[in-house]
């Protein structure tokens, strides 16, 4: 796990993603700061408005803006070539010579996705946080219930959410194993699992599809908002995992399936 995992941060390509998404809450703060005109309320994304008030909300707004695309394409690169890239750069059947085996193989690819999907949305988070801080006033923060909690309870609250996030792209994570192995072409896998998400959020947005919304792996993306209440509720949280353990289960019997199946000559 410590060598696939190190084999991962040590990608340029890694870095040059988190970087994008660390990018995405500094331009927002910086495009707040640099405006003429106060963002007029319920225009742009939620809470953008709140910004030159507390810093606090650069995190929170950055993150609402990554869930579409942002975070599914970074986390759609980073799944979708577990497998193929191995197969791709031929050396896939190293990787399988006994004691590791291919289930073993598939577990810690997937936990190094998993890790990957912490680091995003933690990095987007982070970033965030300093660029609020260094752009902005900073206080105690009002929540969509109405009340009102210190610097130190939103910081919490903000790591929340980030796991909230992390928890959302878990199912999408191993969707992009699973179609990894049917391939060895690692951009294709890529595509294709960047394409699932945003089918699954076009779905989801359909109201003539009001009966396949809650089996969408992408419908509680942005349900965060039980996070930003008091007494925090968390019956959303619960639903999106549960959501995403199910694609999980079924994601992961693909996987296996084909792949404990598949020729490997690469």
């Amino acid at each position: 796990m410590a060598s696939e995992l190190s084999v991962l941060f040590r990608r340029l390509r890694t870095w040059a993603m988190l970087l994008a998404l660390a990018a995405i809450p500094v331009l927002i703060a910086a495009a707040v700061k640099l405006s003429s005109h106060p963002v007029a309320p319920g225009r742009g994304p939620p809470f953008l408005d709140r910004i030159t008030q507390n810093g606090l909300f650069v995190g929170v707004t950055a993150m609402i803006v990554s869930v579409p695309l942002f975070l599914p394409l970074t986390v759609g690169v980073v799944a979708g070539d577990t497998i193929a890239g191995e197969a791709n750069l031929g050396t896939l059947r190293y990787l399988l010579v006994a004691p590791a085996g291919r289930m073993r193989l598939l577990l810690i690819k997937y936990a190094a996705a998993v890790v990957f999907c912490l680091a995003a949305t933690l990095t987007v988070a982070a970033a965030g946080a300093l660029a609020g801080v260094a752009l902005f006033p900073v206080g105690p923060v009002t929540l969509l219930s109405g009340d009102t909690i210190d610097v130190g309870q939103s910081v919490v609250r903000s790591l929340l959410i980030s796991a909230y996030i992390a928890v959302s792209l878990l199912g999408l994570s191993a969707i992009g194993l699973a179609i990894s192995t049917f391939t060895d072409v690692p951009v294709g896998a890529m595509a294709t699992t960047v394409v699932l998400s945003v089918v699954s959020q076009v779905a989801d947005n359909l109201p003539q599809l009001d009966w396949l919304h809650p089996w969408l792996f992408s419908h509680y993306w942005l349900g965060f908002a039980d996070l930003l209440r008091q007494p925090i509720s968390w019956t959303s949280f619960g639903d999106n995992a549960l959501l995403q353990a199910g694609y999980i289960v079924a994601a992961g019997a693909v996987a296996y399936g084909k792949f404990t199946s598949k020729d490997v000559l690469s």
